[in-house]
């Protein structure tokens, strides 16, 4: 990749954990995800990381809240924005569950963490399948890899036909053990060395230098989402006043880069759902 490929910039907007106590403009339902949708899109994103929660705010896997979430964004959006499930295990849930709520979804895209996956339990020929599966159905999959011995498991994988080929799209989540989850730019520098550059990547950040990580990002050539999920912060340190805030940041970085910004239609045609 290089910095004439469009920039994919997502927006993860509420995670599994961050609630109305952290910032009051998380958005926690079908309606409110279909507001954040709307404005964000306006802001620039073109792909939004959707989580979905039971009616006291709690983690959710569930294919119809997933479908009533879906909708209401559609109807606020069209199709102007790639909408993105989770299967985030959350301390919750168990593979099984995690895989069949995509099956019962069928999502237009989902993110997988591959760790959460690579269990003792978990034959190799059921990730398999599953895997298979996702191809099969055109579902743009993005594998999510926490540090690079989760690179070096994925190329194993690969290397050793569990995964196939397909058009994964990786996400690199920076600082997920540094002390207080707080990230750095360089935290980038391991995955990127482990990497083979076989597939695009992406990378999501927490805490304050969330947009200084973006911007390094998306000028070595990478893709960039951002939210509320892990970060309430503008790069001055002021909190943000919502997610179409952080969102607008990246693409100010991103028109000093000289790096176009992708379109939904331009996501689906590189991850061949056009």
């Amino acid at each position: 990749m290089n910095n004439d490929t469009p920039l994919i910039l997502t927006v993860a907007p509420n995670g599994a954990y961050k609630t109305h106590a952290q910032h009051p403009a998380v958005p926690l339902t079908p309606d409110a995800l279909a507001d954040t949708a709307k404005s964000c899109l306006e802001a620039g994103a073109a792909m939004i990381h959707m989580h979905v929660r039971q009616p006291d705010g709690r983690h959710l896997l569930d294919a119809q809240a997933y479908q009533e979430a879906t909708s209401a964004i559609r109807r606020a959006v069209g199709q102007s924005l790639v909408i993105q499930i989770t299967t985030e295990a959350a301390q919750i849930y168990e593979p099984a569950a995690q895989m069949a709520v995509v099956r019962d979804t069928r999502p237009e895209a989902v993110s997988v963490g591959l760790r959460e996956l690579l269990k003792p339990d978990v034959p190799e020929s059921e990730l398999h399948q599953f895997f298979s599966w996702l191809v099969q159905e055109a579902i743009m999959t993005q594998v999510i890899l926490y540090d690079e011995q989760d690179v070096a498991s994925w190329q194993k994988l690969r290397a050793e036909g569990v995964i196939p080929e397909g058009p994964w799209f990786l996400l690199f989540v920076l600082g997920r053990y540094t002390a207080g989850q707080k990230s750095s730019p360089t935290d980038l520098l391991p995955f990127l060395n482990q990497d083979d550059g076989r597939y695009p990547w992406a990378m999501c950040a927490f805490g304050p230098k969330e947009n200084a990580c973006a911007i390094t990002a998306a000028g070595l050539g990478g893709h960039v989402r951002v939210g509320f999920e892990n970060n309430l912060h503008l790069k001055d340190g002021s909190v943000a006043p919502d997610n179409a805030a952080l969102v607008a940041q990246v693409v100010e970085g991103a028109q000093a880069l000289g790096r176009p910004l992708a379109s939904a239609q331009d996501i689906r045609q590189l991850f061949g759902r056009s």
